[in-house]
């Protein structure tokens, strides 16, 4: 409660001092604002950046596909588990008779009934 309490004094106290400075502050303000960033400086700075975050985060993005190559999240989500490969693999290795303690060894044949 004395968190919104605080913030609505803090907007009350925001709202009586704009309208103080009024509308020609307000103008004032803009036209400053408009004409810094219409500047060719703030421009070029501004060219400079969006291009370089566009280069860094396609940088990020060719080594995250390099790192795990998935086409769509449908893929990444198909794809098994290790512990779901190794389930598949031993319920394999159980029905075929290879897994340890079952009587049979594949290894050299010679335990073949």
């Amino acid at each position: 409660m004395r968190y919104r309490i605080t913030f609505v004094a803090g907007l009350a106290i925001g709202y009586v001092l704009g309208a103080k400075a009024g509308r020609a502050r307000y103008e004032q303000l803009a036209r400053t604002a408009r004409r810094v960033a219409d500047s060719p400086v703030v421009q070029e700075v501004a060219g400079l950046v969006g291009a370089q975050v566009g280069n860094a985060g396609r940088t990020v993005y060719d080594k995250t596909v390099n790192k795990m190559p998935i086409t769509s999240l449908r893929d990444f989500l198909a794809r098994p588990t290790d512990e779901e490969i190794e389930l598949v693999e031993w319920e394999t290795r159980v029905s075929n008779g290879t897994q340890p303690g079952s009587g049979r060894s594949d290894d050299d044949g010679a335990d073949r009934p």
